[in-house]
């Protein structure tokens, strides 16, 4: 089922089938969005609303349909297993604990001449996380996103997510929400949420930065608001890229690169090997176990299209082929996988060793699963405490400390053409 290619030191090959799954977004979802978002800011709350009837069939009356009341949250949480409240508060305890690490603090220089240097890092103080609706239901993605802002000190948490004519957000949502201590949840979503929460309307109020995954309409929705919004990133199909050496379980394989290639026939799997023999008996692995699971052709199509295999001579030149292609997932199945870390520049995340999986990540080993994708890790990072964050540096100057600095600046200035910059050094030294 993987079809092979023996590595020749032609990197830009391999990576040109990969870059080519990525969808444009084409001029009619992008002028679409556009639209949506120009008459957000102009016509606010009743625009918002029209777009919920015509879009996901949901009739908003007043403000109060808005937001899941109390009664609602009670409801839903009633629907909820007390066994899988356990499991999310599980998640949540994992996931703590490696953010936890993350946390900054600020800082302060004090000089023996007075002058006084430092940096202050402060929350962002309101974020909305989107959550898809309907039958796509992550409560994942909400411990995800919301438990390294809650570390970070964001106050201000809300949740978007659009329901259907019946008004009802998933229950699960609603106990992730609640686990991750978010307690307002907006019923609304798609590219009109997106526009409501970036721009503010006369009863939303605006959020300064909007975190989580959605469709090619709230991902465009998120670009196209960059700016007058932080966003956390625009991710593209998922991937993952597996390192084996000769000894690899082909079973384990198998089994790890379907279930990327199960999220969508875009995904990405691809094993990079120094073993034949090894390709062939995962190869026999896909099909056997392919039988047996539900989304049978999605993984099929999307292994066809893009997934592979390469053949390389040694695990340096197998880590020459990661490093380029920089995978959001990358797992690492050999001996001593721990030894290989320094081998590593790019990835989003990586997975050593037989027994750490890719989908233990998506879950509860404690590590981020919102991750860049489509090379991007060679720059982006994995969503993290500092991401909900902001930097402020500060300085304090005496008069005397100045002085031997006044010279300097306003020549820098002048070289500039700043006079207006030098003056302000000079006006408070002219009467000396």
């Amino acid at each position: 089922m993987l079809k092979t290619i023996n590595y020749n030191g032609d990197l830009k090959e391999i990576a040109n089938k990969l870059n080519n799954r990525k969808e444009e977004i084409s001029e009619e979802v992008n002028n679409a969005v556009n639209g949506i978002i120009q008459d957000i800011r102009k016509n606010g709350n009743q625009a918002l609303f029209d777009y919920c009837k015509k879009f996901d069939g949901y009739e908003i009356k007043d403000e109060q349909d808005l937001i899941v009341s109390d009664a609602e949250k009670e409801a839903a949480l009633k629907e909820v297993d007390e066994d899988y409240i356990r499991i999310l508060e599980r998640t949540k305890k994992q996931i703590t604990e490696f953010h936890k690490n993350q946390i900054d603090k600020s800082w302060s220089l004090y000089k023996d001449n007075g002058v006084i240097m430092g940096q202050m890092v402060r929350p962002i103080e309101r974020v909305a996380l989107y959550v898809p609706g309907g039958t796509a239901s992550y409560p994942s993605t909400v411990l995800m996103n919301a438990v390294p802002a809650k570390l970070a000190g964001v106050k201000d948490l809300v949740i978007i997510t659009p329901v259907k004519a019946d008004g009802k957000v998933n229950p699960v949502i609603v106990a992730a929400a609640k686990v991750s201590g978010v307690n307002t949840i907006y019923k609304f979503g798609g590219a009109q949420g997106v526009a409501a929460i970036a721009n503010g309307t006369e009863t939303i109020k605006k959020a300064d930065k909007i975190v989580g995954p959605g469709n090619i309409y709230v991902a465009t929705a998120k670009k196209l608001s960059y700016g007058v919004v932080d966003i956390d990133m625009v991710a593209g199909p998922s991937e993952v890229l597996i390192i084996a050496d000769e000894k690899a379980n082909p079973k384990y394989i198998a089994a790890d690169l379907m279930s990327q290639a199960e999220h969508d026939k875009l995904a990405s799997a691809m094993l990079v090997t120094t073993s034949q023999s090894l390709v062939e008996e995962v190869n026999k692995e896909l099909k056997r176990q392919i039988a047996y699971l539900s989304r049978k052709e999605i993984i099929e199509e999307s292994l066809k299209n893009y997934g592979g295999a390469i053949i390389v001579d040694n695990l340096d030149e197998a880590f020459e082929v990661s490093n380029y292609l920089a995978p959001e997932h990358l797992e690492i199945l050999v001996e001593n996988p721990v030894n290989t870390l320094p081998k590593i520049k790019n990835a989003g995340s990586i997975f050593l060793g037989e027994y750490t999986p890719e989908p233990l990540g998506d879950y509860m080993s404690g590590t981020n699963h919102v991750l860049p994708t489509g090379g991007t890790a060679k720059f982006y990072s994995a969503l993290g405490v500092y991401d909900y964050v902001k930097y402020s540096s500060y300085s304090y100057y005496p008069k005397n400390v100045l002085e031997t600095f006044k010279d300097d600046v306003q020549t820098f200035a002048k070289s500039e053409g700043l006079d207006a910059h030098a003056n302000s050094i000079a006006v408070r030294f002219e009467d000396q």
